[in-house]
């Protein structure tokens, strides 16, 4: 059985983070649709919260941890990527951005990315087309159409029903698994379930709330 490799990039700095389950929802809902056409995927998380010290360190000096390493190593190796982050103040987290600041220029280029964003509002919805999509434009990566925002709605009883969370994961599951067969949009046999996150929006420790980098780094 063929094997693809996906490196999800998620910057929630909560436990337990939305933005990690929507970056959990949109790897999944990949490797169920290659799944059903007998590709194996092999899912890398990148936890960037669990790296936050290394790369401001790597940021102030130039050096990487070995663990940075690793995590570079990932990335190069990976045939697609899934990249999301939460929005504070209308765009990326600063975390996000530090993270792309020190990767390599060329890592990226030609490499299929799904891009997603979690936020307290739909109304930050444009952050993704207007702050993320051109950094990774800029690296020379190939985001997808599709970019999955999720609002703290979302995960609730005040969801969208029109164009439903899962509906829309599957949409862009569909459009990295095709990039991943070099094949027209696929789509899954369902959408794929998401589960709300187990603490209410506005705590500290969701991602809906902004927390200090001093804070971050001390944890």
């Amino acid at each position: 059985m063929n094997t693809r490799r996906i490196a999800v990039i998620t910057a929630g700095l909560g436990e337990p983070s939305s933005t990690r389950m929507l970056a959990d929802a949109l790897a999944r809902g990949t490797a169920e649709i290659l799944a059903e056409r007998d590709i194996a995927t092999e899912i890398n998380v990148i936890d960037l919260r669990r790296h936050a010290q290394d790369i401001l360190s790597a940021l102030l000096t130039g050096a990487q941890s070995p663990e940075l390493r690793a995590v570079m190593a990932t990335l190069a190796e990976a045939d697609g990527v899934v990249a999301v982050t939460p929005i504070f103040s209308t765009s990326y987290s600063g975390l996000f951005k530090m993270f792309l600041d020190i990767v390599d220029r060329d890592v990226l280029t030609g490499i299929p990315v799904l891009l997603g964003a979690t936020a307290g509002t739909p109304r930050h919805s444009l952050a993704i087309d207007y702050a993320i999509r051109p950094i990774f434009t800029y690296l020379h990566a190939d985001p997808l159409p599709t970019a999955v925002f999720a609002a703290t709605a979302d995960w609730g009883s005040e969801a969208d029903t029109v164009a439903t969370l899962p509906s829309r994961i599957a949409r862009g599951a569909g459009e990295l698994a095709a990039r991943l067969l070099g094949s027209a949009p696929v789509r899954a046999a369902r959408a794929p379930e998401v589960q709300a996150p187990a603490e209410v929006p506005g705590n500290a420790a969701f991602d809906g709330g902004f927390v200090p980098l001093g804070e971050l780094l001390a944890r």
